[in-house]
């Protein structure tokens, strides 16, 4: 008789992240690799730290991943929540994605513990058109392309910031 497995359960994850802007209008986003949704590209971010605020684990989060500790977090983007496996526990993440605009640079400093960790494999900045290339691997969250159009004509061009936007929950389907 075989034993039939539960699902194991989901745990509560709660994070941040930073999309950074350069004065075009380009996004920088980091490869990442993950056991349950495979290669996907996202802005730098993580889990927060006990007691953090979103805001500030986004910033700690950008420092840690980037080395730039010259760019802080602007008005809230979204929020959503989106299922994956964090080094081998099944967690329900619920992140909060914050705007900067800063230069068109890469990692600065020695991160590659850091990205050896968290496994990231690479970097690169984005341009709408990239963002819109079907053939390109997935995009965390998946609905960044649409997101970032009323940034890249509003905020960047002339300090309006867009009303944040609740995602809510989006099925692992990167």
């Amino acid at each position: 008789m075989r034993k039939l497995l539960r699902p194991r359960r989901r745990v509560p994850r709660q994070a941040a992240r930073t999309v950074v802007l350069d004065g075009s209008g380009a996004v920088f986003l980091l490869r990442s690799d993950n056991d349950e949704v495979g290669v996907h590209w996202t802005m730098p971010g993580g889990g927060l730290e006990a007691g953090e605020t979103p805001r500030e684990g986004a910033r700690r989060e950008l420092r840690e991943e980037t080395g730039w500790t010259d760019l802080e977090p602007g008005p809230l983007l979204c929020t959503w929540e989106h299922d994956f496996t964090w080094h081998g526990t099944p967690v329900r993440q619920h992140e909060h994605i914050y705007l900067a605009i800063g230069p068109h640079r890469g990692p600065v400093g020695d991160v590659s513990a850091v990205h050896a960790t968290d496994r990231i494999l690479d970097w690169r900045w984005w341009t709408a058109a990239d963002l819109a290339d079907e053939n390109a691997d997935a995009l965390w969250p998946p609905r960044l392309p649409e997101l970032l159009e009323p940034v890249r004509t509003g905020w960047a061009v002339d300090g309006r910031a867009p009303a944040p936007v609740d995602l809510g929950y989006v099925p692992n389907k990167p």
